[in-house]
């Protein structure tokens, strides 16, 4: 969790082709390219294409910029899968996401009675900003627990938590009123570690990179501040089969990977409908397979129809927890779902 320093002055159906994506660097894309804009950047890096490293105890900032007047709204993912909630906030005053055409919402803004100051845990970190042109409504994602609550608390306990609850939210607003970008900055100790860089290149588009399990993000970009040692690697492409390896990071230096994609996989043949009853003690509580709603719990049951292969079920109800899960559907059957408070 990052710590605020007060200064003592005061799952079951195919996903449309026009639903949000999600991906490893923005975490959640939106399909079209609208006309309004968003950056996010954090003060050691104004480029937005470094991974900056900060030491704990640090100060940061971090500031958004639109081209449009817009609601922007900042999450903070955590190295170990927690989310931050940054914007909006009740320290920084009413209206604290609401930023004007052509300029800069600082983290804190100059003035502000409080510092933004890095904590643990150690590990690179993603600040993800979502820009609307209408206010969104977060009830499912984060709330204050109480009124004296200053920052939300987020229900999502990992990324893919998050950019699933976030789909959910911007589906029902028009594509063209909603856009994200992600900057990245890493968390070192008190005192750094000698660290090494990685350079992946590959002669596609749209590659992703995973470095010892833990997405990194486009292919032909360097990473740096990586640990030293020997780490798997795995770099996927829309319609390859996966390059994986293993590569070593040697401080002070920069390792180079060229990962060339030739084998095109083969479409799968068509898949064969099948019914999956859900059933659940809690009635009315709404029910998302692959990011598109189903419909909702009555009589302790639903049914749906899909392909054969993995789905993601996703159960959302006022007052729980919300449920996410992934299953392999091979053949007709029922699934239980009772989630907690």
């Amino acid at each position: 969790m990052k710590k605020l320093l007060m200064i003592p002055a005061a799952l079951l159906l195919s996903t449309a082709a026009a639903a949000p994506k999600i991906s490893a660097q923005s975490i959640i894309v939106n399909p079209t390219a609208p006309d309004l804009s968003v950056s996010v950047r954090v003060d050691k890096d104004s480029s937005g294409a470094q991974n900056p490293a900060y030491k704990i105890d640090d100060n940061a900032v971090i500031s958004a910029t639109v081209n449009r007047d817009a609601y922007v709204y900042l999450f903070n993912v955590n190295p170990d899968g927690s989310v931050d909630q940054i914007l909006p906030n009740r320290l920084s005053g009413d209206d604290s996401n609401f930023v004007k055409s052509g300029t800069t919402k600082s983290f804190p803004a100059p003035g502000d009675n409080f510092k933004f100051t890095i904590a643990g845990p150690i590990g690179q970190n993603k600040v993800l900003a979502l820009a609307s042109l209408t206010p969104l409504k977060l009830d499912q994602i984060s709330s204050f627990k109480t009124t004296q609550d200053q920052f939300a608390t987020v229900n999502a306990k990992s990324q893919a938590g998050l950019a699933q609850a976030l789909s959910i939210v911007v589906t029902p607003i028009p594509q063209n009123s909603w856009v994200s970008d992600t900057a990245f900055y890493t968390v070192a100790g008190v005192t750094p570690i000698s660290t090494g860089s990685l350079f992946v290149g590959t002669n596609v588009d749209n590659a992703t990179v995973t470095l010892n399990g833990q997405r990194l993000g486009g292919a032909n970009v360097t990473y740096n501040n990586l640990r030293p040692g020997s780490y798997p690697v795995r770099i996927q492409a829309p319609g390859y089969r996966d390059i994986s390896t293993t590569v070593v990071i040697r401080a002070g230096t920069t390792t180079n990977v060229n990962a060339e994609f030739a084998a095109v996989v083969v479409a799968p043949p068509a898949p064969t409908k099948l019914t999956i009853s859900i059933r659940s003690s809690v009635n009315n509580a709404r029910v998302f397979v692959d990011g598109q709603e189903a419909g909702t719990i009555s009589n302790g049951t639903l049914n749906v129809q899909v392909d054969r292969g993995s789905h993601e079920i996703v159960m959302i109800v006022p007052g729980y927890r919300t449920f996410l899960s992934t299953y392999d559907v091979t053949k007709n059957g029922q699934i239980t779902i009772n989630p907690t408070r």
